[in-house]
């Protein structure tokens, strides 16, 4: 049943690449690998968002929306990589 459930919500190409899974977890994990990446990719892009957290700076010319907009496309990244901020350390950063 669980494998019914996933299938029938895939495009046809996801459809393809877990076509030959025997189980609804063999499925799953081929499917969370393609969209989330392996453990070591996610602590890779992990470190590229904090090396680039640490070295944001507002580019010269940026205005503050584009600079906000940057910064909070960045910080939501790292927070879906399970990196936790506390509210003033992201005031401390803008600042």
């Amino acid at each position: 049943r669980a494998k019914n459930i996933i299938t029938s919500a895939l495009s046809i190409d996801e459809f393809f690449r877990i076509s030959q899974c025997k189980s609804a977890k063999e499925m799953w994990d081929t499917l969370q690998d393609t969209h989330e990446g392996t453990s070591d990719v996610k602590r890779s892009r992990k470190h590229t968002f904090i090396r680039e957290y640490e070295l944001l700076r507002m580019n010269h010319g940026e205005s503050i929306s584009d600079f906000q907009k940057r910064f909070t496309h960045l910080i939501n990244h790292l927070v879906d990589l399970a990196r936790k901020f506390e509210v003033e350390e992201l005031n401390l950063k803008v600042l």
